[in-house]
């Protein structure tokens, strides 16, 4: 089978490691940057996003669509959210009736609120299957083959079944979900917070409050995903659950780290600099998100807070405070309504 992924970054080259390794597709990566290109054809390794693991060599690199596309039974979206409208008009065009759409990237787009799928379906015009991966996955690890399990979504069953078959290995282990709004939104809403949770640990809290954010993050991201057509048990799984406790306690992700420099007093233009293009999802995700609970009437107290540290540079100490001086609810009440 040919599969195309289209963005090599850290989670696109992974997914071209995972699929080459298998040995029975042959994988064609397309990288913007020639300087991610130049490293893979001369060392096979991304020295720029993911420098320790080498790729298989029947991974094909290239910068052209055309020859990434060509006859790709599926297509891997697994470029940064803001450049997914512009990425997929050019890839509209390559796509066939049957070919199969699979949205790896976590995030909403600022301009209107639009998951992922919805983006790709809206400028591809609904011509084939679009379906998304979502769950707990460093880039670094399902790359050293690490077992890991996510889901996949879509409301095409054809979709995920084959999605599931020919993505899965050993140790690589995908579950099907016809949930594509849950999946969607709890993997973009879990990286609101983990910078949270970088946040205390910048601060030198402990696992009281890390416990406690996690906790009532989580219900905050289901009281918007039901409010948006999803359901709770989406994010009490991989997609939820399972990808909010990875971001919020691994040192490997990127939106905690952003967290923690701005719980020791960094401002977040200097943190962002510091990463030298890799991105933080949850820095785009955070207003989008306080947008979409509005509009849907959903109190979300701690991605409330989050925008205001990284907008309006509250102090996170402040924010921490407001939030703990809240009008007392009862748990139940709180996770089933629009109340937090």
């Amino acid at each position: 089978m040919r599969i195309a992924i289209i963005g090599a970054g850290a989670w696109g080259t992974a997914l071209s490691i995972v699929l080459g390794r298998q040995n029975r597709h042959e994988v064609r990566l397309w990288a913007y940057e020639e300087q991610v290109r130049q490293s893979i054809g001369v060392t096979r390794k991304n020295m720029l996003f993911l420098p320790q693991h080498p790729i298989p060599e029947c991974v094909a690199i290239t910068g052209k669509l055309p020859e990434a596309l060509a006859d790709a039974a599926i297509v891997v979206g697994a470029m940064p959210s803001q450049f997914v409208r512009t990425l997929f008009e050019n890839v509209a065009p390559y796509l066939q009736p049957e070919t199969m759409v699979v949205s790896a990237t976590k995030g909403l787009e600022q301009s209107t609120l639009l998951r992922m799928s919805e983006v790709i379906c809206l400028v591809t015009g609904d011509q084939c299957s679009v379906g998304a991966l979502s769950g707990p996955s460093f880039a670094a690890e399902v790359a050293r083959g690490d077992p890991t399990a996510l889901a996949i979504a879509s409301c095409d069953p054809h979709l995920t079944n084959s999605v599931q078959r020919e993505f899965s290995d050993s140790s690589f282990r995908l579950y099907r979900n016809d949930d594509t709004v849950g999946v969607e939104l709890a993997g973009s809403l879990k990286n609101v917070i983990a910078i949270a949770a970088g946040v205390c640990h910048g601060l030198g809290l402990g696992h009281n409050s890390i416990a406690a954010l996690i906790t009532r993050g989580l219900a905050e991201m289901t009281r918007l995903v039901v409010a948006c057509g999803g359901r709770s048990e989406t994010t009490a799984g991989l997609a939820g659950l399972g990808d909010l406790v990875l971001t919020c306690t691994g040192d490997l992700s990127r939106n905690r780290s952003v967290g923690v420099e701005l719980g020791r007093g960094r401002r977040l233009p200097e943190v962002i600099a510091a990463m030298h293009g890799q991105v933080a999802e949850g820095v785009f995700t955070t207003n989008a998100a306080v947008q979409l609970a509005r509009s849907r009437n959903v109190e979300m107290p701690i991605t409330e807070q989050m925008a205001a540290i990284l907008k309006e540079g509250k102090p996170p100490r402040q924010a921490i405070q407001e939030l703990m001086a809240r009008e007392f609810k009862s748990e139940a009440a709180s996770n089933e309504t629009g109340n937090h």
